[in-house]
């Protein structure tokens, strides 16, 4: 299976209100560290969906801790609306950077707008909004699209180029959700014997792939499927509940590949119920506040920082194991 390493994003400095607003990326507005004042960082989460997006959080938290930098955490419950309100909430704050990883791609331009007007420099975690170049410095995170054709390499690597497909998808409107499709159906057109006959959103939950999969397995459809594609492990992990729950075997007469790389998808995988997984490391606190730190002391950094792919499979899986910290 293949193991997608991917990572998500980071941090600036703020401006002095009185001062003009200044483009995300020029020098920092203000240096915190010189002037003995802790830094203060906004982070608006997406929520807590799915075991890489806890890690996600802990990583980010326990950075900040580590670091000495005062950090506003919001969780916004995978809603659009909270997190632009967390946003607004750290520019009156004045916060000196603001960090988010997107929930959906658009929507977006207005409250950075603010941000910037602001002098506040935003940072993209893990998923990009859809918006101009200059309404924030960098994002860090995956490709993934890459993730998606992984994925799709591999299944087509272990059928031979012949599968009936069942995808469970991501969170409607989320850079994931769109760019792994994009990138698995890219890969399987020119293999006319692979064909996806049914695609819906699971939301990245675990609890959802299970309720979407038991639902699929009684349709007409269900009997045709032998491979389940899912965006992320949760939702493959409560596919596999589901596919034991009507007496197959997932992995064998059900293959189940998806996508993060999460200890249960290993163990998942070393019991041979779980075939592939595409790794997207989610420890980027480490990555996100090393770019905080360099863009405070007016280094350049790339608008886009992808981190490589990593790939993993059951063949690989209990080699692995012990070392999955997430």
């Amino acid at each position: 299976m293949f193991l997608l390493a991917a990572v998500a994003v980071l941090s600036g400095c703020g401006s002095n209100a009185a001062e003009p607003a200044k483009p995300a990326g020029d020098k920092p507005a203000t240096d915190a560290g010189q002037s003995g004042k802790k830094l203060v960082v906004g982070f608006s989460q997406i929520g807590a969906e799915s075991a890489w997006r806890t890690a996600n959080t802990n990583s980010i938290k326990a950075e900040a801790e580590k670091r000495g930098i005062e950090l506003k955490f919001s969780d916004a419950q995978q809603k659009q609306e909270n997190q632009i309100k967390a946003i607004r909430s750290f520019i009156d704050q004045k916060v000196d950077v603001i960090a988010f990883a997107p929930v959906v791609e658009t929507g977006w331009e207005p409250v950075l707008t603010e941000a910037k007007k602001a002098g506040i420099p935003v940072f993209v975690s893990d998923r990009r909004p859809q918006v101009p170049d200059d309404l924030y410095v960098t994002f860090l995170g995956a490709d993934f699209i890459k993730e998606g054709q992984m994925a799709a390499e591999w299944l087509i690597k272990k059928t031979g180029g012949k599968a009936v497909i069942a995808e469970l998808e991501g969170t409607t409107g989320s850079a994931p959700a769109n760019d792994r499709k994009k990138g698995f159906a890219e890969a399987i057109a020119k293999y006319p014997d692979m064909k996806v006959v049914f695609s819906q959103t699971g939301d990245f939950k675990r609890a959802n792939g299970k309720e979407v999969t038991e639902a699929l397995l009684k349709s007409p459809v269900g009997n045709t499927i032998n491979v389940i594609y899912a965006h992320n492990d949760d939702m493959a992990l409560g596919a596999i509940q589901a596919i034991e729950a009507v007496g197959k075997k997932p992995g064998k007469d059900i293959l189940v590949i998806s996508i993060d790389g999460i200890k249960d998808a290993f163990v998942a995988m070393t019991e041979g119920k779980l075939n592939c997984t595409t790794e997207c490391n989610p420890l980027l606190g480490p990555l996100l506040f090393d770019s905080i730190e360099k863009f405070k002391k007016g280094e350049k950094l790339e608008k886009r920082q992808i981190v490589p792919d990593g790939q993993f499979d059951e063949t690989t899986a209990a080699k692995e194991l012990p070392n999955r910290k997430y």
